[in-house]
């Protein structure tokens, strides 16, 4: 190995190699081997071994199998086990799971943890009380394990007071599905903590599972496959160099394109391994440099021309064939790299995103403000529609919804920890979001003729957050609303579906005018108006509904002017009494007692 030249993931591998971490995690892989028969047939399957080794500054735990497992063990092999067939396999990797999404995992490796699960169990306890950083590591087989390990201690892992673990592997084969593997690189900070190094033209097991790109069009045959897809960031090496990779669509690329010469080159893993960790001791990173005599058009084709120059082949028979191959793989894998750029600004830039949803939010709150002066209120003065303004408030309402549906979304599909489904300033603004476009929802789901809200017509992402806000609450013992309480003329009132409580009111008060009407659904209507009459008197005992709902336009007074007609002579309860009595004027002024 020449030279080694490292383009995207530069900072990654670089720490990695200056740190002599890539060397130290070899050299303990080795120790682990002596004395475990590398080559025992066993008619059982694979035999797993773990070490652990206590440095100075680190912990190091080894990964390996009996025996190594090779392209010939995996050939066969290629079966993955669904999460949703195998419930107790399964079990520790349950967090993977949210919403419902079910992900696969080749079988050797799912199966070959599940049978040293106690084992397993006690390990996981021991890492847990060293403050020491820990580093994850294993050869081929026993690499995998390392990567379901690592997983399983980050999920439980409390990073306040524990550096996350980092996960080595040496040609390991890929583990997982497209399922699994978004469930990772959802949590960011996860997907950070592996590193795989795969000799791209000596060892053909990381590009085994690879689905050829001629197959993705066939769904029968690309089953066969199993859709095996890399996660985390990749050192690609061959005889030219290395390259740092964490774009997985640009590494399937890559281990694809030389399987085959793999293939053909196959070595023993330990010498292929044991001679790319020698020769990284004389690492030369370099950027921006090319050998391929062309002009640098920006920095993207620098860094794809690199990843491309730093494993192709010596071996070029025919000169301009492999010329084209180049040039067409340069100019795939800088599409790719554009699209993961624009990736990972949507992940990585919330703060960008929050700010967006702020301005747009400062529109409603001033259409909130302006429509109350006209003693009507926002709800009624958006359901009636007879302002320019409003076509604009629809638009700010469109993009908050759409964002808020992406934001909820890609929450549920995140590796969950406990019931943490949101950062609080995330929930809280949700929160917020909620209480103030929902009514608008809920306007127009009744001008349009809708009935029961809640049960048929509440979108999922305002469900989630009402219920992530509970569990918070639960968990913190504090409600979100007694850390800063405000005036009841300013606030927004809590329950963000009040407003379908009041429409369906409204309708069973009209429906109990119709001379028709049965005594059984009358009197279930009246039995509901007063369950509705309790409901609200609540909120307001709470100082949790807005005094907009008094003004006199509001469709909560034009309920309660259809409720009179209907109430009985000497019908009294504590709504009624707050209403005749006119407390509710005193209401948001804070003169107001409910005694």
């Amino acid at each position: 190995m020449n030279q080694h030249l490292f383009c995207s993931g530069l900072e990654v591998a670089s720490f990695i190699v200056s740190s002599g971490l890539l060397r130290l995690s070899w050299a303990k892989i080795l120790d682990c081997y002596v004395g475990f028969n590398q080559n025992e047939p066993r008619n059982s399957g694979f035999s797993l071994r773990w070490k652990c080794y206590a440095e100075a500054n680190v912990n190091v735990i080894v990964f390996i199998t009996s025996p190594i497992c090779t392209k010939s063990h995996l050939q066969n092999s290629k079966e993955s086990i669904p999460s949703t067939a195998n419930k107790e396999s399964f079990r520790v990797f349950e967090f993977l799971c949210n919403n419902g999404n079910s992900f696969c995992i080749h079988k050797a490796a799912i199966s070959l943890f599940d049978d040293h699960f106690d084992e397993l169990l006690q390990l996981k306890t021991q890492c847990g009380r060293s403050a020491k950083p820990l580093i994850l590591t294993g050869n081929s087989l026993g690499g995998s394990i390392a990567s379901l390990f690592t997983l399983w201690v980050l999920e439980s892992l409390d990073i306040s007071t524990v550096k996350r673990p980092l996960c080595l592997t040496f040609g390991s084969p890929l583990l997982g599905d497209k399922g699994f593997q978004q469930a990772i690189s959802q949590h960011p900070t996860w997907n950070s903590c592996f590193l795989h190094v795969a000799a791209t033209s000596k060892d053909s097991i990381p590009g085994l599972f690879i689905v050829p790109s001629h197959y993705l069009n066939s769904a029968i045959e690309a089953s066969k496959y199993g859709h095996y897809k890399p996660f985390g960031t990749f050192l690609l090496c061959c005889e030219n160099g290395c390259a740092c990779s964490e774009n997985p669509e640009a590494v399937s690329e890559v281990l694809m394109l030389f399987r085959t010469e793999a293939a053909a080159n196959e070595e023993r893993t330990i010498d292929v391994y044991g001679r790319i960790v020698e020769q990284f001791e004389s690492v030369i990173i370099r950027q921006g440099i090319s050998q391929l005599g062309k002009p640098m058009l920006s920095s993207l084709q620098a860094g794809t021309t690199l990843l491309i120059e730093a494993i192709r082949t010596r071996k070029e028979q025919n000169h301009q064939q492999k010329s084209n191959e180049l040039d067409n793989l340069i100019k795939k894998l800088e599409e790719l790299e554009v699209t993961c750029m624009l990736n990972k600004r949507k992940v990585f830039d919330p703060a960008k995103k929050l700010n967006d949803m702020k301005i747009k939010m400062a529109f409603l709150e001033w259409y909130k403000k302006c429509d109350k002066v006209k003693e009507i209120g926002y709800y009624d003065f958006y359901k009636n529609r007879s302002a320019r303004s409003d076509h604009d408030i629809t638009k700010h309402k469109k993009f908050l919804t759409k964002n808020w549906e992406k934001i909820v979304a890609q929450a549920e599909k995140k590796p969950q920890k406990q019931l943490v489904h949101l950062e609080s300033r995330w929930l809280y603004s949700g929160t917020t979001c909620r209480r103030m476009i929902e009514p608008l929802d809920i306007a127009d789901y009744y001008r349009n003729g809708g009935r029961n809200y809640v049960t048929n017509g509440r979108p999922h992402h305002y469900i989630k957050l009402e219920q992530w806000l509970e569990e918070d609450e639960r968990q913190s013992g504090v409600s979100v609303d007694s850390k800063q309480k405000q005036s009841v003329d300013v606030i927004l009132t809590y329950d963000s579906c009040f407003w379908a409580q009041v429409e369906e009111a409204r309708i069973r008060c009209k429906s109990m005018e119709a001379v028709d009407i049965e005594f059984e659904e009358r009197e279930s209507s009246r039995q509901k108006l007063k369950e509705f009459e309790a409901y609200v008197m609540e909120q307001i005992n709470k100082s949790a509904v807005s005094s907009e709902i008094f003004l006199k336009g509001s469709s909560f007074m034009q309920w309660w002017k259809e409720y009179e007609k209907i109430m009985e002579p000497d019908y009294n309860s504590p709504l009624t009494n707050f209403v005749k009595n006119s407390k509710f004027l005193q209401y948001g002024s804070g003169c107001l007692t409910l005694d």
